[in-house]
């Protein structure tokens, strides 16, 4: 074979010789004969070949190096763009609200004449960055009523609530709310103090009476002070302010502190734990209070307690939750976001769903009403359109179609569906256990011992504990991620697990779209692959090209479930795996686990998955972990019992 350069160069050496051939035939003599015509004819046959295959290799090679330069000169622009996207942080898109202002509202608010505490917004929108999230919505809460928000991930729940703390819905001017979102910052001030402090009436009165104390025992005093005195004296009587410490240990305690912990200083606690001091706070302080998704902070303990105490809370609370036993046992309303409206049901959440059921079935009894009107005043137009006589009464029907309202089909939410490939071989016992084991990070707090487990493909077990009592730790021993100071871990050979954490948004690259972060994790397949990997768990469309820091919380969850299932595992373990996923996805993921063939192991606090899913119940306390017979029914007795004994309900 030759290279290109040697064809050229060889073609046109012989293309200098057929040319010079053909000269001498026609210079050699005036007379040419038969063999002398058919050989010129031959040679100018052969100079036009050569010629067209020399012209061909010139626009090739053009052609060929025009390529080369565009390829190029895109690899140049691709690296400038990554090296861009690393250097620079990521700019997400923020959310806005505007609202119909009403001048007799205003006046009202100036006036200081408005003293109830019912919140009505009117005819307000919200946006985040171009999507339009709620348009001409209305929301009204009513003082002393329970809440709660419900709608589909990635909908603006908590951006409505967002804008609803920070003022960028009107609200009365005398009305405060506080938005549980951000965690307790870090510093000296003791867990119970930050609690007591939260109350700021209490404080002042307080910090006012030390001062004319100090005052009076200086021998400063002008003689006013002791009347101030017994006016503080009286205020702080009437809030009883006595009772506030009591008060405030309580609820911290029913949020999981223990005494020891309501001693410690709030930079000693994790984020977690700050978050539950948030709470307290909020508790702690009777206002208006928007919570977004409070159980996900806490365990099962925790929620028992959070739902009987807030039974009796005698102010308003805006919650966005999606655990449908907490919204059953809290609320007495239903706010359901959809369609860009909100929609008010009274009753808590099973009573939404049969008046949605309700409702809708009667929306599709008056749309096929309304149809077969149109249709009957349509067939009676086309029948006598052209008729003299019945011109008038088909003018009159055009007419009326015209008046009619618009005809809309019902709008149906998509049906939520989850799969979790199980194309495995069918392994034979044991499959995973743990013999004997014994395990603590410091040799002085032993946190196992004695520890005996067994899973096997059939497998459906649940763990629930108090937090910190190492729920999450067993889960690291099964996978092999600890090992254990004394015993065994045994595994079978060909066992796969799929590992989703607690902390899956910490493990996800945020600044990369979901396409791109499965390319990085799994590289060498094609983009449609990983579209129809993320589709499979709701990540479709404009979503799939997103940053996952622009991702609600719910369709974060979807990435993660997305990249935990993509290397088909045969064995789930699923640390709190409902955080922040919605109630239709939540049911989707208990059907695709109870079809799934291999095994499953969670941790969770949602009651509802844990009675659709689990077979088995182990509860972690004590350095130990015991089953218990008779499923969640006998656990949430034991902890009421507990509570009870502790005075905490």
């Amino acid at each position: 074979r030759l290279s290109e350069a040697d064809a050229a160069g060889r073609s046109g050496a012989a293309l200098s010789d057929l040319c010079r051939q053909r000269q001498l035939l026609l210079t050699g003599s005036k007379k040419t004969s038969k063999s002398d015509s058919r050989l010129f004819d031959h040679l100018t046959c052969a100079i036009k070949r050569i010629t067209s295959c020399l012209c061909l290799q010139t626009v090739d090679a053009k052609k060929l190096e025009k390529a080369e330069a565009k390829l190029k000169a895109k690899h140049e622009r691709r690296n400038e763009k990554d090296s861009q996207k690393g250097s620079s942080p990521l700019v997400l898109e923020e959310a806005s609200a505007s609202q119909a202002s009403s001048k007799k509202d205003n006046r009202v608010d100036q006036s200081g004449k408005n003293r109830s505490y019912d919140i009505r917004i009117e005819n307000f929108d919200v946006s985040f960055g171009e999507r339009c999230l709620l348009q001409g919505a209305e929301l009204s809460l009513a003082f002393g009523r329970r809440y709660g928000l419900i709608g589909r991930n990635g909908l603006g729940k908590t951006t409505l609530l967002k804008m609803l703390a920070s003022r960028n819905l009107r609200v009365p001017a005398h009305i405060s709310i506080l938005h549980v979102e951000q965690e307790v910052a870090g510093d000296e001030t003791a867990a119970l103090q930050s609690v007591l402090e939260s109350d700021t009436l209490r404080e002042g009165l307080l910090g006012e009476e030390k001062m004319l104390n100090a005052r009076i025992a200086n021998g400063m005093a002008d003689g006013t002070e002791s009347v101030r005195l017994s006016e503080i004296y009286g205020k702080l009587e009437e809030i009883e302010a006595d009772k506030a410490p009591a008060r405030a240990s309580v609820i911290l305690a029913g949020l999981g502190f223990s005494p020891k912990m309501q001693q410690q200083t709030t930079k000693e606690f994790s984020g977690g734990w700050r978050m539950r001091l948030a709470l307290a706070r909020a508790l702690f302080y009777i206002l208006p209070v928007c919570v977004s998704e409070p159980t996900n902070m806490l365990d099962v303990r925790a929620i028992l307690w959070l739902e009987n105490y807030l039974q009796t809370w005698q102010s308003t609370i805006l919650v966005v939750s999606h655990d449908r036993n907490f919204l059953n046992a809290v609320v007495t309303d239903i706010i359901h976001l959809h369609s860009q409206r909100l929609d008010s049901y009274r009753g808590d959440y099973e009573n939404f769903i049969k008046t949605k059921e309700d409702r809708l079935k009667n929306q599709h009894r008056e749309y096929e009403a309304q149809l077969q009107y149109r249709q009957h005043i349509q067939v009676f137009i086309d029948r006598f359109r052209y008729n003299a006589n019945r011109a008038a009464q088909v003018q009159s029907k055009l007419k009326l179609l015209e008046k009619l309202p618009e005809l809309k089909p019902l709008e149906k939410e998509t049906e939520v569906t989850l799969r979790f490939p199980d194309n495995f071989e069918k392994l034979s016992p044991p499959i995973l256990q743990l013999d004997e084991v014994e395990f603590y990070y410091s040799a002085d707090q032993r946190l196992f011992s004695g520890l005996n487990l067994s899973a096997d493909l059939d497998s459906r077990i649940c763990i629930v504990g108090e937090n910190g009592a190492g729920k999450s730790t067993i889960l690291k021993l099964l996978m092999g991620e600890l090992t254990p100071v004394n015993g065994v871990r045994q595994a079978h050979r060909s066992l796969k697990i799929g590992y989703f954490s607690q902390h899956h948004v910490d493990q996800l690259d945020l600044n990369v779209c979901s396409v791109e972060l499965l390319l990085n994790r799994f590289p060498g397949r094609t983009e449609e692959e990983y579209r129809h990997q993320l589709g499979g768990y709701g990540i479709t469309g404009e979503l799939a090209t997103r940053p996952v820091a622009s991702l609600s919380g719910g369709q974060k969850s979807r990435v993660a479930f997305a990249q935990m299932t993509m290397p088909c595992p045969n064995f789930y373990i699923l640390d709190e795996p409902t955080n922040h996923l919605d109630m239709e996805t939540i049911e989707a993921l208990a059907k695709a686990l109870n079809k799934f063939k291999g095994g499953v192991i969670l941790v969770s606090h949602d009651e509802r998955l844990i009675r659709l899913v689990c077979k088995e119940l182990w509860v972690c306390e004590t350095g130990k972990v015991r089953r218990i017979d008779g499923g969640f029914d006998e656990y949430r007795d034991i902890l009421h019992e507990q509570f009870k004994k502790e005075g905490y309900l």
